[in-house]
């Protein structure tokens, strides 16, 4: 497959191709994902922006041992096409603050900009990673262990290299206009 053609995708100037080249593929190679790449991915995510800087989030990934574990927790069309990639994992957010026990009402917020640093890094390594929200949620709390008064699931995700015979196309996004208003 060539290089996927970006030039759907329309963006303001100074915009930096990070994020225009970012996307949410669906074929991968088995191949695994280097460790010390793996590792920078995860530290990515530990320099994101929390409240209070809590850091509330945690990722747990699967092993070549647990991988059909991790995967029986995803729905059925997910199942499909995330069997082939090499890291399977979970987003999880700690739902109280850890210096008083309070609510983080954004807890889940901080998780996400977490994911959005691994996404990036991921890339700079030629990777890819897939974010899901089709999960049997109680199937993973089950076999993660999760205490959901004190934590939740927040997505699963997949990270490794595109297949370079898939065909998948790249999509435009929003227009800007419908996400950012000035008032």
């Amino acid at each position: 497959m060539p290089k996927p053609d970006f030039s759907v995708r329309r963006a303001a100037a100074g915009v930096d191709t990070q994020f225009v080249q970012r996307w949410s593929p669906r074929d991968y190679l088995p191949d695994a994902v280097d460790a010390q790449h793996l590792k920078a991915i995860f530290d990515a995510a530990r320099w994101s922006p929390s409240c209070y800087n809590d850091q509330p989030w945690r990722f747990v990934t699967c092993t070549a041992q647990s991988h059909a574990k991790f995967l029986s927790c995803l729905v059925e069309a997910n199942q499909a096409w995330a069997a082939n990639a090499p890291v399977l994992g979970f987003a999880i957010a700690r739902l109280h603050f850890s210096h008083n026990g309070k609510p983080n009402a954004h807890a889940v917020f901080d998780t996400g900009a977490a994911w959005m640093a691994l996404n990036l890094q991921a890339h700079q390594f030629g990777y890819h990673a897939h974010g899901m929200a089709g999960v049997d949620f109680g199937a993973a709390e089950k076999l993660l262990e999760i205490d959901t008064q004190r934590e939740k699931v927040v997505c699963a995700f997949t990270i490794g290299l595109v297949n370079p015979q898939g065909n998948e196309p790249i999509t435009e996004r929003n227009a800007l206009e419908s996400v950012w208003q000035q008032r």
